[in-house]
C-alpha cells in the first residue's frame, strides 16, 4: 500500500480516470468483463439487486449484469457520487478494477460489509500481485492511481477479518460471501 504522502490528489485521479476507455459498446472490453461475470453468475440466480461499486464513467459491467436479469445500482466517488446508493443494502456488490484505488482499504471493505445483505456476494477483479522479484517491473503498479495491491492471501485475510467465505474461481478474481448470520 502506498504511503499517505504519496497518494494521488483527487484532481490527479480524475485526470487519470478520464483516460480510461471503458466503453459499454466495446466488444473487447465486454469480453474482458465477461471473465468476471461468468463465475459470478454461477452464484447469483436472477433477479437480485446489485451495486457496481467504483463503476467509472461507462457502466459496462452494470449493463452486462442487467442483461443477466439483475437490477443494478451504480456508485463511483467521481462519476456516480450519489450517496443515497450507500444508504441501502444489496444482494451482491461488484468491484472490478476498483480495489487497487482504495486509499483506506480496511475502511472500504468494512463499508462494503455494511452495504452487503447477509448471504450476499462481493465480487472483486484486480491484478493480483504474485512475485516480489518482479514487482519493480510490474506494469500494474506504474499507474499512479493504483495504490493498494493484493494477493490471494490478502483476500483470504480480508474475508477472515469480516467472517466471510472466500474463493478464487479464475485468475485475478475473488468471490467473497457474507454469512447468512449478519456480523
Amino acid at each position: 500500500m502506498l504511503a499517505d504522502a504519496h497518494l494521488p490528489t483527487p484532481s490527479e485521479e480524475i485526470a487519470r480516470y478520464s483516460q480510461h476507455n471503458n466503453d459499454p459498446h466495446d466488444s473487447r472490453y465486454l469480453d474482458f468483463l465477461r471473465k468476471f461475470v461468468d463465475p459470478l453468475m454461477v452464484e447469483l440466480p436472477a433477479p437480485q439487486v446489485g451495486l457496481d461499486y467504483g463503476c467509472g464513467p461507462g457502466p459496462a459491467l452494470a449493463q452486462l449484469l442487467t442483461e443477466e436479469g439483475h437490477e443494478m445500482h451504480l456508485y463511483d466517488p467521481i462519476f456516480h457520487a450519489d450517496a443515497s446508493e450507500l444508504e441501502r443494502q444489496y444482494d451482491f456488490i461488484t468491484c472490478t478494477e476498483t480495489v487497487e484505488h482504495f486509499h483506506q482499504p480496511r475502511a472500504e471493505f468494512r463499508k462494503l460489509n455494511k452495504l452487503l445483505l447477509s448471504g450476499g456476494w462481493l465480487g472483486v477483479m484486480t491484478n493480483f500481485q504474485t512475485d516480489d522479484d518482479q514487482f519493480a517491473q510490474w506494469h500494474y503498479r506504474r499507474d499512479p492511481t493504483h495504490v493498494t495491491f493484493y494477493r490471494e492471501a490478502t483476500f483470504t485475510c480480508i474475508a477472515a477479518d469480516l467472517g466471510w467465505h472466500c474463493e478464487f474461481p479464475a485468475r485475478n478474481i475473488v468471490l467473497m460471501r457474507k454469512p447468512r448470520e449478519a456480523r
